[in-house]
């Protein structure tokens, strides 16, 4: 379902999948070749969220805009190209960089910030305002930076997009949108 909420209407690529079943209200961008799956809720109500081009939002994650550090608690979330997002993660953060893998389960806290590169593994909660860097792998609760991602670490960050690119697109081509 895709609602506009007042004169904020959201904005999809023609090539990105939204299952019918998802929910997607407000200031929302989604990229080219993108895909959000079915029970994932997409809320911009707090403020604007943008989503990159080949970034797959899986079952039953919620993505929402805001934050409790500013008087306004408004805050855009930005979410890069070629990201996974796995089955049932919150993500409430400013950025997610581009090439990352959000494990499922997991938990992406207010006002944090995940670099270019990164794992965040299954339910693993990022805490409030931490900052990833570049090729990080983040286990645990709360998440601990455990080092670089490795290269085979990276199979599915490199891998995963292509595979639901392929998938939204048959699902576009059988008509389950």
């Amino acid at each position: 379902m895709i609602r506009s909420l007042g004169d904020k209407k959201p904005k999809i690529a023609e090539s990105a999948f939204v299952s019918e079943a998802a929910y997607v209200i407000g200031e929302v961008e989604i990229g080219e070749n993108s895909s959000v799956w079915p029970g994932a809720v997409i809320r911009a109500d707090f403020g604007s969220i943008k989503i990159g081009q080949n970034t797959a939002i899986e079952d039953n994650c919620v993505i929402h805009s805001g934050t409790p550090s500013k008087d306004s608690y408004r805050e855009e979330v930005v979410i890069g190209d070629n990201v996974h997002i796995g089955h049932g993660a919150v993500v409430n953060c400013r950025r997610i960089g581009n090439s990352v893998l959000i494990g499922m389960n997991a938990t992406i806290l207010h006002d944090s910030e995940i670099g270019d590169f990164c794992i965040i593994g299954a339910g693993c909660l990022v805490s409030q305002g931490m900052k990833v860097p570049d090729r990080s792998l983040v286990v645990g609760v709360p998440g601990k930076i455990k080092g670089r991602a490795t290269d085979e670490q990276l199979w599915w960050v490199e891998e995963g997009p292509k595979i639901y690119v392929e998938m939204a697109k048959k699902y576009k081509e059988l008509g389950l949108e």
